[in-house]
This record gives structure tokens, C-alpha cells and sequence, in this order.
């Protein structure tokens, strides 16, 4: 997982890992989420180098990762090893569940975190993707073993369209993004 220390990323790596895959990643320097990456068994490297790519059976990318130019992506591309950014792999994890994605301009973290809780309280033991660190999970995801998967879907670079949940929440909408978006509409 090419960019595994990013939220994102870091996120979805736990969720993997907590479904007994053998994760590896790289990212430019080690943090507090790739320590507990490592903590949790994935082997991370500092720095991207093509020979960290190894036997991988496909990579992952981050969306602050440029396919084009970062030598684990290359090496993936030239060696035929599927190449997989991020919302793919959250799609994918969202498509084997009950998902429900949360979106907006605002509150998305807050909502995720809070949908989340009340989904544990209730039981269902729900797998939960968060844009930031919740200190009563003390991660920014769970790996919950139910048929619920709850996930903060991300607008800003069209991330969200990748997913497919059968319940989508959008707390509000407001002109942002307008890099990637021309306009409100």
C-alpha cells in the first residue's frame, strides 16, 4: 500500500488486517498510524523504492501518490501486478456489507463516528472507516465481524463515486472542492 500512513489509507490497511490479509506499505516517513500498522503485523518501509514492491499480489495507491512517477507504482505496472487506488479497495470493502457512506462539506468525520457508535451500541458489530482518529475506537477504524459497514466518503477528489452504499447520508452541500468541481452544480 503505496501512502499507507495517510488517514485514508491507514484506515483501510487496519480493516485488511483485521481480515487476516498480509499487508505491506511504504510511505515517505513513519507516524503514529504506521507504527500501530506495524503493531497490527504489516511490514512498512520508509521512502518508496521499486524492490519494496516484492511478491505482491496487487498494490495500492493513495490518491496523494501519482501512479505515473512513484517507483512501487512503475514497478507494479511493469511487472503486471494490478494497480488499485484507494476508493477501489474501500469500494470493494463496502460492496461485501450493508454500507453506508457518509458525505457532505461538514461533519462527516463527526457523523461516521457517531453512526458508528450507535450502530456498536446496537449490536451490529460494524466494520467503520473514519477521516480522522476517534478516541473511543483509538484508531480511525474497526473491524467489526457484521454485515454493517459505515464509511466517510470523501468528495474532494470524486473518491465517493467509487463507492456504492445502500444507504447514503449527506450532511450539508456547499461550494468546495472547486478544483476538482467547477461550480456548486
Amino acid at each position: 500500500m503505496v501512502g499507507i500512513g495517510g488517514i485514508g489509507m491507514s484506515s483501510v490497511a487496519e480493516v485488511l488486517l483485521n481480515r487476516g490479509y498480509r499487508v505491506t506499505g511504504s510511505d515517505l516517513e513513519t507516524s503514529g498510524a504506521t507504527e500501530r500498522l506495524e503493531d497490527l503485523g504489516a511490514c512498512i518501509y520508509e521512502g518508496h523504492a521499486a524492490s519494496q514492491v516484492g511478491e505482491a499480489d496487487a498494490v495500492v495507491y493513495s490518491s496523494a501518490v501519482d501512479p505515473e512517477t512513484n517507483p512501487e507504482t512503475l514497478e507494479a505496472e511493469q511487472r503486471r501486478i494490478p494497480l488499485i487506488p484507494r476508493a477501489e479497495i474501500l469500494g470493494e470493502l463496502m460492496r461485501m456489507k450493508f454500507g453506508i457512506g457518509i458525505a457532505g462539506t461538514h461533519g462527516k468525520t463527526t457523523t461516521t463516528s457517531m453512526a458508528g457508535m450507535v450502530t456498536t451500541e446496537g449490536d451490529f458489530d460494524p466494520t467503520i472507516i473514519v477521516g480522522g482518529k476517534v478516541t473511543v475506537f483509538g484508531s480511525n477504524a474497526v473491524a467489526g465481524q457484521g454485515d454493517v459497514i459505515i464509511v466517510e466518503a470523501d468528495e474532494y477528489d470524486r473518491t465517493f463515486l467509487r463507492l456504492t452504499p445502500a444507504l447514503a447520508v449527506i450532511t450539508n452541500i456547499e461550494a468546495d472542492h472547486l478544483d476538482t468541481y467547477a461550480d456548486l452544480e
